[in-house]
């Protein structure tokens, strides 16, 4: 996981544009795809075409669920790019790619260059930065701003006395938490700090207090930016629905969603199989990190206390909170590989490093090419099953399993090329293969199925040009997708309250109104016979309904309360 510390400038700068390159691949080949991604780029496109950016809306109604700066970024993406397709990407390549140059810039100042390249190489070889480099989701961006976050507090605590860069930290943290609420969490790296006895950089005057007394004002000043507008708004112009969002977001989608999550609920080791997992290849090494970080530890060596401190801080945060994610750990991973850093060089010399890193390359490969294999030989029906489910044509599937395949004879080649010897080379090449052909080939091929979009394509077919569309019991991905506007009613109205709404406009012209509805939420108003299938998606199955089909001055009878879910990606 080290790029070659030797090789030319040139040849450095070949890896690091592979890098970009890979983690660039596909931008405004696909659509946004659930269960995030809709709803932030509906809320961004929203703002564009209406003019309103204080906060996001879901249809009609107000989106409480998260802030607002994630969607101004791909909002003014799509303002400037005119593209969705580039527009909800852009935000999270350009937070990955920030990232990288914080944890290289930080790693050269604490150690040397050559410590630098191996900790943005750690980086991006693990899983779980790719993947969310590649998604059009806040967490990707919320990473930025924590390292940025940290990076200048560490800079300050470390390194430099220089008030900017304690305010630069604290500002950074107070718009990370007004981007998702756990912004905030680089100011723990002060307990750490505190605990080792407020050690000082080896040049530098002593702090006043006045600039630290400053610091709390740095972080309400990064708040600001959204808290400022929305509650200048509230003062000036006060509105119950506005007022109700800003306590569902700033009360319940935070401190209650925390303390007492009503969904994801995992047990306490749930992020132990995260670790294992999507911090692949890196958590290989922790056999021979944990010691070496003991040692430093002991010797209290500032670095290593604050960065593997700070991370057990956020582990142990996330860990205490019964709901959890995946994703929420991952602001620690930048730390993490920054302290691992120092030791990558020795270690991938280490005979016993080495086979464990091949090992995973090795199987990473068998998997990736006797899978494709096996399904275009028609000896495993593992690939026909998946194109069912999601109704992949035979073209798209031939495709994505051509694109399994080429990843796996990239690991193939890595492998002969670099041999156990040079395994961290054969593993960035690896990576930058597997997310350049995700992004160029694999997620293009499952794209109109899982975005919605080639449903609701058939559905414009189906109704005619001149018919008019409405949703009951929808996603964001079909409001999205839809090939004209359509009418909806509510998307956190119970589905009983939405048909009688559906009805009633229905009714104004029912011989070109339809509706798109989820098979679960079909009223017994509607006369069955009338009803067309509109297809699968999401492994949700839906159908079109006139509006003669449904029968004047019926009821709908409240329906069982559905399951709180996200749809299946």
């Amino acid at each position: 996981m080290s790029a070659p510390s030797h090789s030319p400038d040139r040849a450095r700068w070949i890896w690091a544009l592979l890098a970009v390159f890979a983690l660039a691949a596909g931008l405004g080949l696909r659509e946004p795809s659930p269960p995030d991604e809709p709803r932030f780029a509906l809320a961004a496109q929203t703002m564009v075409e209406s003019g309103q950016w204080l906060v996001p809306h879901r249809g009609q109604e107000l989106y409480a669920e998260k802030p607002p700066p994630f969607m101004w970024a791909q909002a003014a993406a799509l303002a400037v790019s005119g593209n969705l397709e580039v527009a909800f990407l852009l935000p999270s390549l350009l937070a990955a790619l920030l990232t990288l140059v914080l944890v290289r810039d930080l790693a050269r100042r604490l150690w040397t260059p050559d410590v630098a390249r191996s900790a943005v190489a750690a980086l991006f070889v693990c899983v779980q930065f790719g993947l969310q480099a590649k998604r059009g989701q806040i967490d990707m961006l919320l990473v930025g701003l924590t390292t940025l976050s940290l990076w200048a507090l560490l800079r300050f605590l470390l390194l430099n006395r220089a008030p900017r860069w304690l305010w630069l930290g604290m500002f950074a943290a107070g718009v990370g938490t007004v981007t998702k609420g756990v912004g905030f969490l680089p100011i723990l790296v002060l307990l750490p700090w505190l605990l080792l006895g407020r050690p000082k950089p080896a040049a530098g005057p002593t702090t006043p207090a006045w600039i630290w007394l400053a610091a709390p004002l740095a972080f309400v000043a990064g708040t600001a930016v959204w808290l400022g507008p929305l509650l200048t708004h509230l003062a000036l112009q006060p509105d119950p629905e506005l007022t109700a969002y800003t306590q569902e977001l700033l009360f319940r989608q935070t401190a209650e969603r925390y303390a007492n999550a009503w969904h994801h609920l995992r047990p306490w080791w749930y992020y132990l199989q995260v670790i294992f997992t999507l911090w692949l290849p890196g958590a290989l090494l922790l056999p021979w990190l944990l010691p070496l970080w003991l040692r430093r530890l002991r010797e209290r060596d500032p670095a290593t206390v604050l960065l593997i401190g700070w991370s057990m801080l956020v582990l142990l945060f996330f860990s205490v909170s019964p709901g959890k994610r995946e994703v929420y750990i991952f602001p620690a991973l930048p730390a993490l590989c920054l302290a691992a850093a120092p030791w990558l060089p020795e270690l991938l010399r280490r005979r016993g490093v080495q086979i464990a890193l091949t090992a995973y390359l090795a199987l990473m490969t068998l998997l990736l090419v006797a899978a494709p294999v096996a399904a275009l030989g028609g000896w495993s029906p593992w690939a026909e099953r998946l194109a069912a489910q999601r109704e992949v044509s035979a073209e798209d599937l031939r495709g994505f399993l051509l694109w399994l395949l080429a990843v796996g004879i990239s690991g193939c080649v890595a492998l002969a090329v670099w041999r156990r010897q040079h395994i961290g080379r054969a593993l960035i090449l690896f990576t930058a293969v597997l997310w350049g052909a995700y992004g160029f080939g694999l997620a293009p091929a499952l794209d109109a199925s899982s975005s919605a979009h080639q449903i609701m394509q058939r559905v414009g077919r189906q109704i005619g040009r001149d018919a008019e569309l409405g949703l009951v019991a929808w996603r964001e991905q079909y409001l999205l997708q839809a090939d004209r506007p359509a009418a909806e009613f509510g998307f956190k109205q119970p589905w009983h309250e939405q048909w009688a709404a559906a009805a009633n406009w229905a009714a104004g012209a029912p011989g070109r109104r339809w509706l798109f509805v989820l098979d679960e939420a079909l009223s017994p108003c509607v006369d069955r016979s009338q009803l067309v299938a509109a297809g699968s998606a999401n492994r949700r199955d839906w159908w079109l309904v006139p509006g003669a089909a449904i029968a004047p001055g019926c009821v709908t009878p409240p329906f069982p309360e559905p399951a709180e879910e996200a749809d299946p990606p």
